[in-house]
């Protein structure tokens, strides 16, 4: 009796030991509460900058890739593709059965039992296609965050180059409007003393309002740019952001361009994400077929019945395939591979003639601001002898107006075509990579595996 007593605390102590054991290896929940607060950064300090320098192309890049809420959320994704990989690699448990049926009638003496172990033999069959996938899918979320850093830098380069490139404008703009102000506040006395009639005042209101909303509309881009810019970074709309007078980008070459497209699949993330998706896909196109091996479960046990005879020995248990032979499962994955190997496709097809065509439109603005800049000296002389025409009273302030206002139209007119040509370049230099981040992505064969 007392030996019992000893053997149900031994058995007791060890079973609690052994459940101590497997809470020990679980994870343990912890909250993790939304914000209340908008996490916008008041200034650039708050994201990190350093000094109060005017920030470069180059320093908003950077700050844009650190501090992006998009890209932060983005880059989230990557545990969980990780994650799942690492759930991938991980075999099933075996299944461990067992019964205990305490004598209740009969001619028996003891309570008979049961212990079994067994195994899953298709998970197994499975398992490397499945991890393969699983490798493949991380990668391409490696490959998609890296294109939607691509994008984020390409952003963050065309507002800053095209704020500074507006606030050098500026000064134009604004010339030609008090310009056709001081005149129109001229002629506007003169209309009040009956100098002159409304039909020779009017043209020059006109060309006021005109100048005025010129300006106007400048101003509210400038302030639309800064605003998108500011969210681009992570700041709060209003937050200064002074930037440098110079637009500095990566050096410019169409024909090193035309070059290198053959290799831009091999660069472009946004392709290599889709390879990555198509080599996963045809890793589950792989696994679907192995999952037609019937459902195979090996395993061994020992039982022993009420007059204590004790057996043992393997058992199996197999699956037959006679309405179900994943013939779904295959036709799925046959389908999903077939529409990435046409997207990939559609997708290079679209990358080549994107790239081509905007080279073809940066080739036709350059033609076009070269005809442009040729005439400006002439706009810019004709107003210098212009002002010193009427200063001397040799030139009636009309012809002078539309003289002066004539240079300020081709200034506007070069810096217009100044800024789609830049946009252009930009564009395509986001195309293809230049000057921005890289990634070691290894890509698959093309058709094969990874």
């Amino acid at each position: 009796m007392l030996d019992a007593m000893i053997r149900r605390r031994r058995t007791a102590g060890m079973t609690a030991l052994a459940g101590a054991l497997v809470l020990a290896g679980c994870a343990t929940y912890k909250p993790l509460p939304l914000a209340t607060t908008s996490p916008l950064a008041p200034d650039l300090a708050a994201l990190g900058a350093k000094g109060s320098q005017p920030l470069t192309i180059g320093d908003v890049v950077t700050l844009a890739l650190e501090n992006n809420p998009d890209l932060k959320a983005a880059r989230t994704k990557r545990g969980v593709a990780r994650a799942q990989l690492q759930q991938a690699g991980i075999l099933p448990n075996p299944s461990l059965s067992g019964a205990f049926l305490p004598l209740i009638s009969g001619v028996g003496d003891v309570p008979a039992w049961s212990v079994g172990l067994s195994q899953n033999i298709r998970s197994i069959v499975t398992y490397s296609t499945h991890r393969r996938a699983a490798s493949a899918a991380v990668k391409r979320v490696d490959a998609d965050l890296l294109w939607q850093e691509w994008q984020v830098a390409g952003q963050a380069r065309q507002l800053a180059a095209d704020l500074i490139l507006g606030a050098r404008s500026r000064s134009s703009y604004a010339a030609a409007y008090d310009l056709l102000a001081a005149r129109n506040a001229k002629l506007e006395t003169a209309l009040a003393a009956g100098n002159v009639t409304l039909a020779s005042v009017a043209p020059d209101r006109v060309a006021l309002q005109a100048a005025r909303a010129a300006l106007d509309k400048l101003d509210q881009r400038q302030l639309t740019l800064k605003h998108q810019l500011n969210t681009l970074l992570g700041l709060a709309p209003d937050a200064a952001t002074p930037l440098a007078d110079t637009v500095e980008l990566p050096p410019f070459d169409p024909a090193a361009v035309r070059a290198s497209l053959p290799g831009l699949p091999d660069r472009r993330p946004d392709l290599l994400a889709l390879r990555m998706g198509y080599a996963q896909a045809d890793e589950q196109v792989r696994e679907a077929i192995l999952m037609q091996f019937p459902d195979l479960v090996l395993g061994g046990g020992f039982n022993s019945d009420n007059a204590k005879v004790i057996n043992g020995g393997p058992n199996l248990s197999v699956g037959l395939p006679i309405f179900d032979r994943n013939q779904g499962g295959v036709a799925m994955a046959n389908a999903t591979r077939a529409q990435l190997h046409a997207e990939y496709s559609a997708r290079l097809a679209a990358v080549t003639a994107e790239v081509e065509s905007t080279l073809s439109e940066i080739e036709q603005l350059s033609a076009q601001l070269a005809l442009v800049r040729r005439d400006l000296p002439a706009a810019r002389l004709a107003a210098d002898r212009a002002e010193e025409a009427f200063s001397a009273r040799n030139l009636d302030e009309r012809t002078y107006v539309d003289l002066v206002t004539n240079r300020y139209t081709k200034e506007q007119d070069v810096m217009t075509l100044e800024l789609a040509l830049l946009d252009r370049q930009i564009a395509l230099q986001t195309l293809i990579g230049a000057g921005l981040p890289t990634a070691e992505i290894a890509s698959p064969a093309r058709g094969g595996r990874s």
